[in-house]
């Protein structure tokens, strides 16, 4: 699974997660602050397992992800 990221420290940064049925709802998933740096937004499937996920900064509007994700292409890179 890879995990893509917008806005925040690390916008428009890629990480491998290795295979996952599962995507974290926040990444990291456990910060020891209680207050996550970035929430699922969006995950793509195929065959039961999850291709990517798409993770947003907290204070980034739904619109605002949403544009990024269509101006970064995800779709036509990654499946879905």
């Amino acid at each position: 699974m890879r995990a893509l990221f917008v806005g925040g420290t690390v916008d428009n940064s890629e990480l491998e997660f290795g295979t996952r049925k599962e995507a974290p709802i926040h990444y990291p998933e456990n910060t020891g602050s209680g207050q996550s740096r970035y929430r699922l937004h969006h995950e793509h499937r195929e065959e039961g397992k999850v291709v990517y996920a798409v993770y947003a900064a907290p204070d980034l509007a739904e619109s605002e992800v949403e544009r990024v994700m269509e101006e970064r292409d995800y779709v036509r890179r990654f499946g879905g």
